[in-house]
């Protein structure tokens, strides 16, 4: 009697404590089910300005310019539901630069625009694992049970939607000055276009791989596009207006600055174009999980029960 209850002690423990060594079959998903996650990396804007010495390019990969990357960051919660499906909410915040400047492209450089934003969004997105390996390692010295190596790596993409508050700025007489309230396409004035919010709807696009460091916490890097619907997040999107209409002589600088070919730019030419803003960011994340307990106390647990059942 007392071998038949120490073999199924045995065979119960094992089943019990050696059920989270594959995912796919013993659901290991379900222990990652909950987890805190948190960011940085950089941010890369692609709008009217800056951008790389030539043109055509615009608001895409080969545009864009390296010495306006600016810092990005993310603060969020991940819920896993389902094996290959999970839901995070994020708070992210960036820094969005563009400088004519920087371009040698003649048109660009010659309109002498710059601008910077910190800029804050909310992302609400679902993230499809295309690829999982997660494994706990064997966690006690049962007879006959083969240790295992801790593993989790996992490959996923993800979109969803957002809202990003965007606040333009440039510089003017050395300090920085918010560029909304300037108006400087004559926004809300006659013949100028509506105001502008300073809020707008993203949606993004992205990959991520993540790898385990031990039970509790995972490293990996994201890179993800996020498309807007704004095209005023550089403060540039239409037409020049007059500037001894805006009212100051910084809305009158700053809405037309062009240090050369001065004539390319006057009241009623294109300052930029009509597509909508987008920005890029790559970050290193780290998350770490809630939902497992740790495995030390689990240990704890069993020589305590393996000290109560002696046969």
């Amino acid at each position: 009697m007392k071998n038949l209850l120490s073999i199924f002690f045995l065979v119960f423990t094992t089943v019990v404590f050696g059920q989270h060594t594959n995912f796919n079959t013993q659901k290991n998903w379900s222990l990652n089910k909950k987890e805190v996650i948190f960011g940085i990396g950089a941010s890369q804007f692609t709008g009217d300005l800056g951008g790389r010495d030539r043109i055509g390019k615009d608001y895409s990969l080969v545009d864009i310019d390296l010495p306006s990357t600016g810092i990005s960051g993310m603060l969020g919660y991940r819920f896993r539901f389902h094996p290959m499906f999970a839901t995070s909410t994020t708070v992210n915040f960036m820094w969005l630069r563009g400088n004519d400047a920087m371009t040698n492209e003649i048109i660009r450089n010659s309109r002498n625009l710059h601008f910077r934003s910190f800029s804050f969004e909310i992302q609400q997105r679902i993230e499809f694992i295309i690829y999982a390996n997660e494994k706990f390692g064997a966690r006690y010295k049962l007879p006959g049970h083969k240790y295992f190596k801790d593993k989790n790596f996992r490959l996923y993409v993800y979109t969803g939607a957002g809202a990003l508050y965007y606040n333009p700025q440039a510089q003017y007489q050395g300090d920085w000055v918010n560029l909304k309230g300037l108006n400087t396409e004559g926004q809300g004035m006659t013949g100028g276009p509506k105001k502008y919010l300073g809020i707008t709807a993203t949606i993004p696009f992205g990959i991520g791989f993540r790898m385990g460091l031990g039970q509790m916490w995972r490293m990996g890097i994201e890179a993800t596009y996020i498309k807007t619907f704004s095209d005023y997040i550089d403060d540039v999107g239409g037409v020049y207006y007059d500037p001894a209409a805006l009212g100051s002589p910084a809305a009158a600088y700053l809405s037309n600055p062009a240090s050369q070919n001065a004539t390319w730019f006057a009241p009623g030419q294109v300052r930029g174009q009509k597509q909508k803003d987008a920005y890029y960011t790559l970050n290193i994340v780290f998350a770490r999980n809630l939902t497992y307990k740790n495995n030390s106390k689990q240990r704890r647990m069993y020589q305590f029960n393996r000290g109560r059942y002696k046969f």
